[in-house]
């Protein structure tokens, strides 16, 4: 990914995580208050201790963070203006553009800050009016700049199989959530500091990464149905190693469904659905044939493997090309066809699907290249009733495990799982 500026976030309309509004101060600029004297004869007895008064006055100190001149600076690092024996009368922030940066004073006027994130690569302008006890006023300018990155990284929020998570949608008891970073992190444990899960009720989970881009968070055991989830990566402006730095927040919310479970037996050749626990449907099916193949180098597997998987999606129809994993279609056994009421439970094209021509084997033999073949009218109910997320586990057949990159975050036991965190 090609290095990026973020557009400058002063002008953006939306509400940041850092924008706070206190006591409904929120002008960057406050009015300049005119100090109140009284006309006197110079002769008359109180002007001597008047003009005493004046010159032993302290005069009001503006302490300006960044230093003047200050480069590379943290677009989320502390940026204020403090004042000692007296009071801010006003202050002004502008941008590059000439944009004002909206901030806040503190209650007492001594102190002032930016209230929305700065952008990177900009030079911040910051002019400052003070007052000291006599109502003598102080103008000072500072300027700084902010870091400019190497590259900037967006996080996107999805399932295992690569989709977006829908806000506000409903998803099965074993959903698990990917952090997907754009560029590969350096310093996973900055960026897993910056990820988050809120649950409620209260779930114990954790992330595990799988790679340099992606990290996986799951609970411990299945969820609750009715549970509220909200993630979040709040990544804008962190430093992420290696001059990366995040480019943006994004965060999402979800709930749990109806607890889905459906189990695969080789030894019945029966897949067997729950629905919270109650038995709703007996399928009979047929599944993987067995056996490997060697095409090309490459050894092709025609197993279901056995494991805990979730669904991820479904299509109705969608086009099954045996090439698409290897398998040339003129081959002994490569195919091209349509399919219909496939749900798919892998990222290596396992599905729960119709196919009219297997109903003989159903229930008694395996036959497929590693689907679970189902009659319509089966397949139709479990591609209606199913959602991402529902748990799909498949018991008793030959060949290896499911790996975790095929779709098997609940296959990982939970103690390895834990030891793949940053933190």
């Amino acid at each position: 990914m090609c290095a990026r500026r973020r557009p400058d976030v002063d002008s953006r309309s939306t509400v940041t995580r850092r924008q706070v509004l206190i006591g409904g101060i929120a002008a960057a600029t406050t009015g300049t208050l005119a100090a109140c004297t009284s006309a006197r004869p110079s002769n008359s007895p109180g002007s001597a201790a008047s003009s005493s008064q004046t010159s032993a006055a302290q005069p009001a100190t503006m302490t300006f963070t960044p230093p003047r001149g200050s480069t590379g600076v943290d677009p989320l690092g502390r940026v204020s203006v403090s004042v000692a024996n007296g009071t801010l009368a006003s202050v002004a922030m502008t941008n590059t553009e000439g944009k004002t940066v909206i901030g806040v004073l503190t209650p007492d006027r001594m102190s002032w800050k930016p209230t929305e994130p700065l952008g990177f690569g900009k030079t911040y302008s910051l002019t400052a009016t003070s007052r000291d006890t006599t109502g003598r006023q102080t103008t000072d300018t500072t300027s700084f700049t902010t870091v400019e990155p190497r590259t900037q990284t967006m996080v996107s929020l999805t399932t295992t199989g690569g989709t977006p998570i829908t806000a506000g949608g409903t998803y099965g008891i074993g959903i698990v959530v990917v952090a997907h970073f754009d560029e590969p992190i350096s310093d996973r444990t900055a960026a897993q500091r910056r990820l988050s899960v809120r649950t409620t009720p209260p779930v114990p989970g954790q992330w595990m990464w799988v790679d340099d881009q992606n990290a996986h968070w799951r609970p411990e055991r299945y969820y609750t149905p009715g549970t509220r989830v909200e993630i979040a990566a709040s990544v804008y402006g962190v430093a992420l190693g290696d001059g990366l730095y995040g480019q943006e927040d994004t965060a999402t919310t979800f709930q749990i469904g109806p607890a889905h479970v459906a189990i695969a037996d080789d030894n019945t050749k029966q897949v067997t659905v729950y629905d919270n626990g109650k038995l709703v449907r007996t399928m009979p099916t047929s599944m993987g044939m067995g056996g490997t193949e060697t095409i090309n180098g490459q050894t092709l597997s025609f197993w279901t493997q056995r494991g805990i998987y979730t669904v991820l999606d479904k299509s109705n129809p969608v086009i099954m090309d045996s090439s698409t994993y290897g398998l040339p279609i003129n081959s002994r056994l490569g195919y091209r066809e349509t399919i219909y009421y496939a749900t798919r439970i892998s990222n290596d094209g396992i599905y729960l699907h119709q196919l009219e021509s297997s109903i003989w084997a159903q229930g008694n033999t395996n036959t497929s290249h590693g689907c679970l073949n189902l009659n319509p009218a089966n397949a139709q109910w479990f591609y209606d009733f199913s959602q991402p997320g529902d748990i799909v586990e498949v018991r008793n057949t030959g060949g290896d495990p499911l790996t975790q990159a095929q779709n098997g975050d609940w296959s990982v036991p939970w103690t390895t799982w834990q030891q793949g965190s940053a933190l």
